[in-house]
């Protein structure tokens, strides 16, 4: 299995990402896992929290993406974009722990995470017009609204990467922690809101994030759209073929 998963009696449950050799690029089986373990999770009343973790020094690379090309059309039974809609639908609070790269999905699915902790040194980047493609997970729409446009297309169009301390002074990371620190104090996070009472955080995630939850949902369809189109074009295969030769 590559996520682990785990639940205390507090009720947190914690998802990490356990696919060290591959730096935890996520395949379409941990895809699977992830939306699988979710929608458990938003049926189950004993889980109150979701932590979201790869490693101490690795987060997530991003899409496996010879595995993913392996899916085929992207329509609701691919497990990539069944995760990004259980994703964008969970109700329950979600703490990110990040270390390491970040690439990718790796960086967009913190745009839905309530409580984003990261190590020093990280590295955000999204290249998907590096690799002729669009964003996703309804960043076009989520990124713009937390830092800003031109910042947003320095990130999104330039694929430019950055660090922890930026994350942090755009607002994408709520805090930065010591690398040796960083699992346990995400874990003591999600446990201050599990104690909390339980209707009361998810309706106010409810009221926070409603009107955007429903945009996005929207967006994450069009970007998928766009996505498939470029990923059968020949620029968008290159730049693939490119990737894979470096790899």
């Amino acid at each position: 299995m590559s996520v682990q998963i785990t639940q205390n009696d507090a009720g947190v449950l914690t998802l990490s990402l356990q696919r060290p050799d591959k730096k935890n690029a996520l395949s379409l089986a941990m895809y699977n896992q992830l939306t699988e373990a979710l929608q458990k999770a938003s049926r189950d009343p004993s889980v109150k929290v979701v932590v979201l973790q790869g490693s101490d020094s690795c987060f997530s690379s991003g899409n496996d993406l010879k595995d993913f090309l392996k899916a085929g059309e992207l329509n609701a039974d691919h497990p990539t974009v069944a995760f990004l809609y259980q994703l964008n639908a969970f109700t329950k609070p979600i703490v990110a722990a990040v270390a390491g790269l970040a690439i990718g999905i790796g960086t967009t699915a913190l745009l839905h995470c309530d409580l984003v902790y990261a190590a020093p040194g990280c590295r955000f980047q999204m290249p998907f017009s590096q690799l002729g493609l669009c964003p996703e997970a309804a960043s076009s729409l989520l990124l713009p609204q937390l830092v800003g446009y031109q910042r947003a297309a320095q990130y999104l169009l330039l694929g430019e990467a950055f660090d922890t301390e930026q994350a942090v002074a755009m607002g994408l990371v709520n805090q930065q922690v010591d690398s040796a620190a960083l699992l346990t104090f995400a874990a003591e996070k999600a446990l201050q809101l599990a104690r909390l009472p339980a209707e009361a955080v998810q309706q106010s995630k409810a009221l926070l994030r409603g009107k955007i939850k429903r945009k996005a949902d929207k967006v994450i369809a069009a970007e998928l759209e766009v996505f498939g189109d470029l990923l059968k074009s020949d620029a968008c295969q290159q730049q693939l073929q490119g990737f894979f030769t470096k790899t």
